[in-house]
């Protein structure tokens, strides 16, 4: 049985999170800055209400008897009685004989192009502790993207227009971008997993360490960019977030009724047509908050069981990942034009190059991880590169003319030899046209 080391890490980010947001918003109080100090207790606040229910969801507390849990989890203290929860589980487990284990059939990954099929015992213990993994799991994601993210870009926007990074400031922009680099992390082995389901997949530590690298330079260039962009665009910075945002969050819902599927039925028996319609909706939310800073791996599907795209699509992957260095190059250049007297002492392009640089960095880490490091890149029916290079030649070829247009032009563009020639040629033609009794007394 492993070591339940993904949730306490969990817990650990949160607890220090929401412990620094508290008393980072004193110090806003203290200073009377109202404005800083209600936006950073929102952003805090709601992620952790957020997490809260999508616990008491996935354990399905309110249709059991447990008003102790139900309350905790009211005093936002879910996390800490879950982790107890977690901890005793697995220190006890294996004490006392389970009157019953369930039996999961895995394949493990091909090798020789033969994959063999592996029986493996669940107990009670090790199926609770799976459950509460994948809850945690979870609760980062949605404490990464809804809370940590926005928290770090308005932390790193007060930094700007005050000129000054304090001690707690700073070490609170560090647990945020720790928090959301962790919950991009746990995405993406959520994806693996579900998409591999059948599979027995073990991540390696050099898979961790190429998401980890890949998942830092892509979140923090982000950032950059809309805080940079912000300080001198301030009344240009809310379309661009909610052209963002609602683009992402009505794609899926645009792809399911262009599909014309039924409404989803089975996501959970006790949740009326109502409350299914509602958790799309946070689900779509949470889609949309991810790829406001970064690649979802987790690909939304409303008309799938799963309600996850399981199929591999590196066109997509390719079209995101250049729409996105497009608009981020576009904001740095609107940055650039305008960039205010509080830049005076920055070397606006060494600064320009740097963030580009590490947003390549990043699809540089993603594309080794992709090609070398993937733990399920044996399944894939053709690799990163191969799905590049054929997506590459899609583009050139919608952008290359067609061919009727270039030979028109080469046939318009002629040398006067050629064009003589052809003018006396049809001149002769005309002649003969003209006088065909001519033309057969020659030819005899």
């Amino acid at each position: 049985m492993k070591f339940p080391g993904s949730v306490l890490v969990s817990l650990i980010l949160f607890v220090a999170e929401t412990a620094a947001a508290l008393c980072l918003s004193g110090a806003y109080r203290a200073a009377g800055d109202r404005m800083w100090q209600w936006l950073t207790l929102l952003f805090a606040l709601l992620p952790c209400a957020l997490v809260q229910l999508s616990l008491v969801f996935i354990h399905r507390d309110v249709s059991r008897d447990r008003p102790l849990v139900l309350l905790l989890h009211l005093l936002q203290l879910g996390p800490l009685v879950r982790c107890v929860e977690v901890f005793y589980i697995y220190f006890h487990a294996g004490r006392v004989e389970e009157p019953y284990v369930s039996i999961t059939k895995k394949r493990q990954m091909p090798k020789d192009g033969y994959s063999e099929e592996i029986e493996k015992e669940v107990g009670q213990a090790e199926g609770k502790l799976c459950t509460h993994r994948s809850a945690f799991s979870r609760a980062s994601v949605i404490q990464a993207f809804l809370g940590s993210a926005p928290q770090l870009t308005l932390q790193l926007y007060i930094c700007v227009l005050q000129q000054e990074i304090t001690a707690a400031r700073s070490i609170f922009m560090v647990l945020s971008l720790l928090s959301i680099v962790y919950g991009a992390l746990r995405c993406n082995i959520l994806a693996i997993k579900i998409k591999y389901d059948d599979y027995d997949v073990s991540v390696k530590p050099a898979a961790y360490l190429c998401i980890f690298m890949w998942r830092s330079f892509e979140i923090a260039t982000r950032v950059t960019v809309l805080v940079l962009f912000s300080s001198v665009l301030q009344i240009w910075t809310l379309p661009v977030v909610l052209v963002n945002f609602f683009g992402f969050f009505f794609y899926p819902w645009i792809l399911f009724w262009q599909s014309k599927s039924p409404f989803p039925e089975n996501i959970e028996k006790a949740l009326s047509r109502v409350g299914t319609t509602i958790v799309l909706c946070l689900l779509t939310f949470l889609y949309a908050g991810i790829n406001m800073f970064c690649w979802s791996a987790v690909q939304v599907k409303l008309n799938d069981p799963d309600l996850i795209n399981k199929s591999q699509n590196w066109y997509r992957l390719t079209v995101y990942y250049m729409l996105r260095f497009i608009e981020n190059a576009f904001l740095l250049l609107m940055w650039y034009i305008y960039k205010t007297d509080i830049y005076l002492y920055v070397c606006a392009p060494l600064l320009v190059l740097q963030l580009l640089i590490g947003y390549c960095m990043a699809v540089l880490f993603m594309l080794v991880f992709y090609q070398f490091c993937h733990p399920c890149k044996k399944l894939f029916s053709s690799s990163i590169s191969e799905g590049l290079l054929s997506c590459f030649k899609f583009l050139c070829f919608i952008c290359k003319p067609p061919k009727s247009t270039v030979l028109t032009d080469k046939a318009e563009v002629k040398s006067p030899e050629n064009t003589d020639e052809a003018w006396s040629s049809s001149k002769t033609l005309d002649s003969q046209k003209g006088n065909p009794h001519q033309s057969v007394s020659s030819n005899a």
